[in-house]
């Protein structure tokens, strides 16, 4: 039996790319409404994992289990309509198409719980709004990463998957993503798994912190304790 003080419930899971063991005997929790962060280097295993909350690329196995079900034999679109939501790495913005419109693709998700009206995708992305009928191939990184984010949001998810979500992008932009963020949270109650490498963002964003290195979690925590053991950063984050 799952717990109801959480959202989300990981017990031993493993996932593979054909031969190749990617994620090793992960487990982890998210409560509800809780920001996590998840920390690692490249090649750590961050994005397979997400993909392995929705089954969605690697072979899975072990128990995930969302809003006290099993997720067992469930398709992933059909996870993404209990909502549980991933904003992948990629974007996936479709370019000959305007922003409102990459947006609104979100909201097929939200069958079964109460959609989020374009209004207020627009309140919490007040840079997006003077560029709704822009065209997704005339947009920067930064703006086709918040309609990605916007896009996730539109299909009123209970836990928001966000991979990378400020890869590469300025140090005035990832400012800007911290406090969409923050406003975020503030509106509507959602929980929060951001896979990243930036420190600095993450802390801001998160109250907990997850380290996977390999396809492991060696680490589980909150960033006082995190700080705590300066070794941490330095064995599984330093380049």
């Amino acid at each position: 039996m799952g717990s109801t003080e959480h959202l989300l419930e990981v017990s031993g899971v493993n996932a593979f790319y054909g031969g190749s063991h990617v994620i090793q005997g992960a487990s982890l929790t998210v409560a509800p409404g809780e920001s996590v962060a998840l920390l690692g280097r490249n090649g750590a295993g961050k994005s397979t994992l997400l993909k392995s909350l929705l089954d969605a690329g690697p072979r899975v196995e072990g128990e995930i289990r969302f809003g006290g079900q099993s997720l067992a034999g469930v398709r992933p679109d059909e996870r993404t309509r209990k909502g549980l939501m991933l904003v992948p790495e990629d974007r996936r913005i479709y370019p000959d198409i305007t922003v409102t419109e990459n947006i609104e693709l979100g909201a097929h998700a939200s069958r079964d719980r109460d959609r989020i009206e374009l209004a207020e995708i627009f309140e919490l992305f007040p840079l997006l709004k003077p560029l709704k009928e822009r065209a997704g191939y005339q947009m920067s990184g930064g703006q086709q990463q918040m309609v990605a984010v916007a896009r996730g949001l539109m299909g009123a998810p209970r836990l928001l998957l966000l991979d990378e979500p400020v890869e590469g992008l300025a140090p005035v932009v990832v400012d800007e993503m911290t406090e969409h963020i923050a406003r975020i949270r503030q509106t509507r109650s959602l929980a929060l798994l951001i896979a990243e490498q930036n420190l600095s963002f993450a802390r801001r964003c998160t109250e907990r912190v997850l380290l996977i290195d390999s396809g492991r979690i060696v680490f589980d925590g909150t960033w006082d304790e995190f700080d705590a053991d300066p070794d941490l950063k330095e064995r599984y984050l330093a380049v």
